[in-house]
């Protein structure tokens, strides 16, 4: 995985390199995010990467940006909150419903054994694992999916990341989560109104914990056209 590289000339690379990465990892730290191993895998993966045109230049500012298809890249604060929330362990599998940028997806697959992820927009999916080639990771594949029914034929998965907004909680999704797994979705009946929730399997059914306010793009069923 490489490094940040941003396009400066070699006298201001190593100082505005420095600044942007101090700036960015200050953000996460006031923000909330404290685990070292997401930290860690958060600085090295260049946000960058996933972002293009006109607001290239804001790809390391605490902000969500829009992307193709209509859809966004989440502010990296809460990208690094999700994933703390996660608590992902190096021997995981996880499932993401959501590939966007891909660049969640490239932060878990620096923290797990194996990353799927899904989307809604093949657009989305295939220029995300473009990148994902280019930056050498193996173990993250992007699938042009029905986020909502999940992924059947790789179930029962270890942790789930939901980067769409459901109403509530996704039955398929549940039902693919292994005993003494862990699922993070934002919920809310609008996009105004959601809560980020942490699920957890038990041996006798769920337990559900409130993160925090959040607002994301909702879950919708169906293959886009693009």
């Amino acid at each position: 995985m490489s490094a940040w590289q941003p396009e400066d000339t070699e006298d201001e690379a190593s100082g505005s390199h420095a600044e942007r990465k101090m700036r960015f990892l200050f953000a996460l730290r006031s923000h909330g995010v404290t685990d070292s191993r997401v930290l860690s895998a958060m600085e090295k993966v260049d946000r960058g990467r996933f972002v293009k045109g006109v607001f290239a230049a804001r790809a390391y500012d605490d902000m969500p940006l829009p992307i193709s298809c209509g859809q966004t890249i989440s502010q990296p604060s809460i990208v690094g909150l999700m994933t703390q929330a996660l608590q992902v362990g190096p021997r995981d599998t996880v499932l993401e419903i959501g590939t966007g940028s891909g660049y969640q997806a490239a932060i878990l697959s620096s923290l797990a054994r194996r990353v799927y992820t899904v989307d809604r927009w093949r657009r989305l999916s295939r220029e995300a694992q473009d990148i994902f080639a280019a930056m050498g990771l193996t173990n993250v594949t992007a699938l042009a999916r029905d986020g909502s029914f999940g992924l059947p034929d790789q179930a029962p998965f270890d942790r789930i990341l939901v980067t769409a907004a459901a109403e509530d909680p996704p039955g398929p999704l549940l039902a693919q989560l292994k005993p003494g797994g862990i699922m993070v979705l934002p919920v809310g009946q609008s996009d105004t109104v959601q809560q980020l929730i942490r699920v957890k399997r038990l041996p006798n059914g769920f337990d559900y914990e409130e993160l925090r306010p959040v607002r994301f793009v909702p879950l919708v069923e169906g293959l886009g056209n693009e």
